[in-house]
């Protein structure tokens, strides 16, 4: 997988020994503004064997900034859903935006990319951003 390619899940999981359990835009993480910013996309991964995966994403840490007054779109986000086998319950893990690590058999990982940033001065204020605490728990 690149940037934001969007490969149909079969051939994914055709090619990679993972199923895809989540693809979807993610509503909600385009800045707001007279012409709102672009929503991102979610990616939720499920691993059947032991793999070595690097990811390197941008906008995690900095806003995706608006033009012309408008407001910031949502930074990213990457998850690793590990299984903790002594406790039996699943550990969250973000990831940051670069890095390279081992899952192990049914360890998940959700990729929410960055929303745009809006363009123009927003004309509705209303808070309808999903924020990460909202994104985390989504996934428990």
């Amino acid at each position: 997988m690149t940037n934001t390619r969007i490969t149909d899940p079969e051939i994914i999981e055709r090619r990679l020994d993972h199923a895809v359990m989540l693809r979807e835009f993610s509503l909600r993480r385009g800045g707001k503004g007279l012409h709102r910013g672009g929503n991102g996309v979610i990616r939720d991964l499920e691993f059947r064997e032991p793999l070595q995966v690097s990811l390197l994403t941008e906008r995690r840490v900095f806003h995706p900034y608006g033009l012309r007054g408008g407001k910031d779109g949502a930074k990213g986000l990457n998850l690793w859903i590990r299984k903790d086998k002594i406790k039996g319950k699943d550990r969250v893990l973000n990831l940051g935006g670069k890095n390279s690590f081992k899952v192990g058999v049914g360890d998940r990982v959700v990729i929410c990319t960055p929303g745009g940033g809006g363009w123009g001065v927003p004309t509705d204020e209303t808070n309808d951003d999903m924020d990460i605490d909202e994104a985390i728990t989504r996934f428990l």
